[in-house]
């Protein structure tokens, strides 16, 4: 593995391609890569690099939005049929019928979708913004939240805003319940709950701390306590313990396992930097929309 890895890097010097890891990759490929963490949270920060090469350890999802904020870069997906069960909830269709039934709604779609259903919306958001966006949404307007109904809920819970919502959810945080929660919790007292808010309502009400990865992660370095359920895919445990080496993570589930995020490996990641493919495009009508409600979220959170 080691040899792979030298390889990989090696390869990626002479592309002057840059690898980026969602903090649910598998462990060998979050340290192979240049930057970890969140979906937009990297996509924003390899349009700021000179590399001509994006090569998105994730889902096709993260990719587009990648291609959508880098049109001059080349975007590279390892796995071309790593996708997300959540995303492929909405389609643009869905979205379009919508405001045709609901002309003037605002429609706020989180980051977890297709660029084509980015490109409908008004605006988007990120698990740990979601709340902030909301608030900064023009009071007049009704708002329709796309496509995550725990997000949804938790950001109405969060604001008191009066919101529709679309009946979409993950179902890595769907698994989780109350009762798995409870008897972790029974088993390890004392620890920290955090939870993501793609689980259900009554997981989070059980959570001490409701935050998305890159908060996770944060909480956990600046946090006296010494142990954590954590209560999110189980490959945020990696860079969890890599960067707090003196505490102890358990999750909440260990069943919370994400298929697509773990099909990319030091193999396959090797093999697009050899053949630069499969590439990720987006069509420019497309990408232009996408781009606008990006920025509209950029600059209101």
């Amino acid at each position: 593995m080691d040899d792979l890895h030298g390889r990989i890097r090696d390869l990626a010097r002479k592309r002057n391609a840059v690898i980026l890891a969602h903090n649910y990759q598998v462990p060998e490929v979050q340290d192979v890569a240049d930057m970890c963490g969140d979906s937009l949270e990297l996509s924003r920060r390899a349009a700021r690099t000179d590399a001509d090469v994006i090569i998105f350890c994730g889902v096709r999802f993260m990719a587009e939005t990648a291609a959508v904020l880098s049109p001059g870069k080349t975007v590279i997906l390892p796995v071309e049929n790593s996708g997300c069960p959540m995303a492929d909830m909405i389609t643009v269709e869905d979205v379009r019928r919508r405001k045709a039934r609901q002309p003037g709604i605002c429609v706020l779609s989180y980051v977890n979708t297709t660029a084509e259903v980015k490109a409908e919306s008004d605006i988007c958001c990120t698990s740990a913004n979601a709340v902030r966006v909301a608030k900064r949404i023009d009071p007049e307007r009704h708002v329709f939240m796309t496509p995550d109904r725990n997000l949804a809920q938790y950001t109405i819970r969060s604001t008191g805003r009066d919101m529709d919502y679309w009946n979409g959810f993950c179902p890595v945080h769907e698994r989780l319940t109350a009762e798995q929660v409870r008897r972790v919790k029974e088993a390890n007292p004392g620890a920290l709950f955090m939870a993501h808010p793609e689980c259900r309502p009554e997981v989070l009400d059980l959570a001490d701390a409701v935050n998305s990865t890159s908060g996770m992660i944060a909480l956990a370095g600046t946090s006296d306590h010494p142990s954590f359920i954590v209560g999110t895919e189980v490959g945020i445990l990696h860079p969890l313990s890599r960067a707090n080496p003196g505490k102890t993570f358990i999750p909440a589930d260990s069943g919370m396992v994400c298929r697509d995020m773990k099909r990319t490996g030091l193999p396959e990641l090797m093999k697009a930097l050899e053949n630069l493919e499969p590439v990720v495009t987006v069509k420019e009508s497309v990408r232009e929309g996408a781009r606008r409600s990006l920025e509209a979220m950029l600059a209101v959170s």
